[in-house]
């Protein structure tokens, strides 16, 4: 944002509490005022652009709102105030803008108000969704160094179908194929892949073909899911408040479902003791999906079957390993090139050896 448009937001914002005026009605009367006592300083400058960088500053998310609203920008991250950075199909952008700290923290505190969670001394880390479906990270100092480092994951606006990955070549027709039968049937499926690899857009895509007459429960940290679907219910996570009570853990949430009538329960994500709770679910007989962070369908089975231990010392490998190999059907892994690009690496089948006692995870020729 220019040193101009900060100015004249600041007045405007002013002139807004002072007299009450609408937001238009200000923006206009500090433009008209600052051309009458400075025209030169607006000669060379775009009106109609210092009118949108004005009204983002005071309605949007100010010098984020651009990038918000840049469907190609699939993250924005900000590491200090003047290392800025974006990603656009995978590659890493350093932008040539600064924010100052105290704007910062002014737009977090506006994008957290909705959502009631908060950052602060006692709680440094914060979550959330914004209305846009994006996903906020944001870490304070002391935890961090000296700024705050902030994260913002954008999703797509429109649902992938896996005809819509199979036409950016995300996924092959026999892999669609493959996995829209595995959905149909009623087979679970874990989801692997680093971090930005496409996940939850495969997860969503693979959920767009669940039948309508079964209703789906996702719990997720917080909301990125999205499918069209006429029986879904979503739920999240929730922080303790000041007194430190009300916090509602992801195991709750797989519990609580478990009492909703699914047809299919969905973890956005598994990464720690909640995967029990969710092979528990399975192992009842109940569909479902997830996700996990991976570097291969075998190093996510394997992950799987270490999770669980983090629930209870009286929680054993030999209940583990037997309940993934009979709960989990197939693992579909995911992969984002140098390029930038995302697809589907691998599908396996994962069963359980009774001769040998042994996990089996086998590639699924297509």
């Amino acid at each position: 944002m220019s040193s101009l448009a900060s100015r004249l937001s600041e007045r405007a914002r002013r002139q807004i509490v002072k007299s009450q005026l609408e937001l238009q009605d200000a923006i206009d009367g500090v433009l008209d005022m600052s051309i009458e006592q400075d025209s030169a300083s607006h000669e060379s400058v775009n009106e109609s652009l210092l009118r949108s960088e004005i009204q983002d500053q005071l309605s949007g998310y100010g010098p984020l709102q651009p990038l918000l609203d840049d469907p190609a920008i699939e993250e924005i991250w900000i590491n200090t105030t003047t290392e800025i950075f974006v990603a656009k199909s995978g590659i890493t952008q350093k932008l040539e803008i600064s924010i100052p700290q105290e704007l910062l923290a002014t737009l977090v505190e506006k994008m957290l108000r909705a959502t009631g969670r908060r950052v602060d001394r006692s709680s440094p880390f914060v979550d959330a969704s914004l209305e846009d479906g994006s996903r906020l990270h944001v870490v304070i100092p002391d935890i961090t160094r000296n700024s705050w480092s902030i994260n913002i994951r954008k999703f797509p606006r429109s649902v992938y179908s896996l005809e819509d990955l199979v036409q950016i070549k995300s996924i092959t027709s026999a892999q669609s194929n493959f996995l829209k039968d595995a959905v149909t049937a009623g087979k679970n499926i874990l989801v692997s892949g680093a971090t930005q690899a496409g996940k939850t857009t495969l997860l969503c895509a693979l959920l767009n073909e669940v039948a309508k007459s079964n209703r789906i429960v996702t719990v997720e940290e917080t909301f990125e899911i999205r499918i069209d679907s006429a029986d879904w219910v979503a739920m999240q996570t929730r922080q303790p408040n000041l007194e430190g009570v009300g916090e509602i853990s992801l195991r709750r949430l797989v519990k609580e479902a478990l009492r909703m009538r699914p047809g299919r329960i969905v973890v956005g994500e598994v990464r720690e003791a909640e995967s029990f709770d969710l092979l528990i679910a399975l192992n009842s007989g109940l569909p479902g999906l997830c996700t996990i962070h991976a570097n291969s369908a075998k190093d996510a089975v394997n992950k799987l079957c270490t999770l669980p231990l983090l629930a209870g010392s009286n929680i054993s490998a030999e209940f583990v390993n037997p309940t993934v190999g009979s709960c989990i059907d197939f693992v579909v892994h995911c992969q984002m090139l140098s390029s930038g690009s995302r697809r589907v690496q691998e599908i396996a089948s994962v069963s359980w050896d009774l001769q040998t006692n042994g996990l089996e995870v086998n590639q699924v020729k297509l």
